[in-house]
């Protein structure tokens, strides 16, 4: 018989798997519309550029960083990364692995111990969702029309 951790286990993957099909379908749909990543550009853009972003250290509003900044803010590398290759008919791959190549350079590759992996991961997971909860919360304070 199965222990309860490990139904638990089976059932949060699950859930996960579940949340990443529905979100890639969600992104096909956008990229497939010209008009949908033309607005979502445009309205990332509005609340980066214009400064609504409140996030400490906005990488976005100091366009000269030297290296080792940058790598403090990794998450908000990825995000300028994500934008940089957004464009209609994008693959949802390339971005896919445009993600992959930074986890793997800032959070795999620097990692010396499981240890350290974890508490690599488990940062930028937490800064990760910190940003995009605040460019969720710009958008939707700025009336973005892509938001939702």
């Amino acid at each position: 018989s199965f222990s309860l951790t490990e139904v638990t286990v089976f059932i949060n993957r699950l859930r996960r798997k579940t949340d990443l099909s529905n979100m890639a379908k969600t992104m096909r749909t956008v990229l497939s519309s010209n008009s949908k990543v033309t607005v979502l550009r445009s309205d990332l853009h509005a609340v980066i550029d214009q400064g609504f972003l409140d996030v400490p250290g906005n990488l976005f509003q100091k366009k000269l960083r030297n290296q080792e900044e940058l790598q403090n803010d990794i998450e908000l590398k990825c995000l300028n990364d994500l934008m940089s290759l957004l464009a209609p008919s994008t693959d949802i791959r390339v971005l896919l692995n445009c993600v992959s190549s930074n986890l793997q350079a800032f959070v795999i590759q620097p990692s010396r111990s499981k240890e350290e992996f974890r508490k690599l991961a488990s940062d930028f997971q937490l800064r990760w969702n910190f940003l995009l909860s605040a460019v969720s919360k710009a958008m939707t304070l700025n009336y973005a029309d892509s938001f939702g």
